[in-house]
């Protein structure tokens, strides 16, 4: 189904998202990490207030989701193959390793994980946990998972953010974004400084997860930025990221040939 999305129902979901992800937040921060207006924030917060699903902390000015947030999950059950897949080899690389590593899944204009062993490690600032959201196009796991895609579909993508207005700023370069995806592909691998409110405290390694011969899925390690830089990072756990996403991979295709 096509249309015309409704702004205002775009711009509200995308403050409940910011929220749910970085809260408690102030609006100010709320407004700077969705990209909108403050005045616009201070609205949509103030209606979200109203139907219970956001309150103001009681001794600051800051804001955080409520149990009500729960509810819009109710109706949605996530079946498949992936996180039973995923759940065990990952969690036994974090074992091994310490480090918490996570699985993504594209909806629409973003990345939604599946399963995450952040829980399951003390070696971790996010909570980066089933559920939570990450943007596509300014991500290291998103930008894996586009890499891993056909030049049509990136572009096809592209197209609807550009129109949609959906992590695009006024100096987007789709030639210089092509080139970065056509590097990732190359070296097969995506990395780049996670972007949070605690500025650079993590960074992350991803590749694509593939099951009959299409992308799936993206497959994320994250470090502590200071512990190491860009090049050890990779030189140090790229080849073991890709060996179990082909685990993974061989998980899944196991799992169709079965059904």
């Amino acid at each position: 189904m096509e249309g015309v999305p409704i702004r205002s129902v775009c711009r509200s979901i995308s403050v409940l998202q910011v929220i749910n992800t970085h809260g408690p937040l102030p609006l100010m921060d709320i407004a700077r990490i969705g990209d909108l207006p403050y005045p616009t924030v201070f609205r949509i917060v103030q209606t979200l207030v109203h139907e219970g699903l956001v309150e103001q902390e009681p001794y600051g000015k800051t804001y955080r989701p409520t149990a009500m947030v729960e509810s819009l999950a109710h109706g949605y059950r996530y079946e498949g193959p992936l996180t039973d897949a995923c759940r065990e080899p990952i969690a036994a690389l974090t074992r091994e390793i310490g480090w918490p590593l996570f699985v993504a899944v594209r909806v629409g204009q973003r990345m939604i994980v599946r399963e995450s062993t952040h829980a399951q490690t003390s070696m971790t600032f996010e909570s980066c946990n089933a559920g939570v959201t990450i943007p596509l196009l300014t991500s290291t796991t998103g930008r894996a998972y586009l890499a891993a895609l056909p030049t049509a579909q990136v572009h096809a993508i592209l197209d609807s953010a550009e129109h949609n207005r959906w992590g695009i700023d006024t100096h987007f370069e789709r030639d210089v974004f092509l080139r970065k995806l056509e590097a990732i592909r190359a070296r097969g691998i995506s990395a780049a400084p996670f972007t949070s409110r605690e500025a650079n405290r993590t960074a992350s390694l991803a590749v694509p997860v593939f099951a009959d011969g299409e992308v799936q899925a993206t497959l994320t390690l994250t470090y502590f930025f200071n512990a190491m830089n860009e090049q050890t990072a990779i030189g140090r756990y790229g080849d073991t990221l890709r060996a179990l996403a082909a685990r993974i991979t061989d998980r899944l295709d196991c799992r169709a040939v079965a059904a």
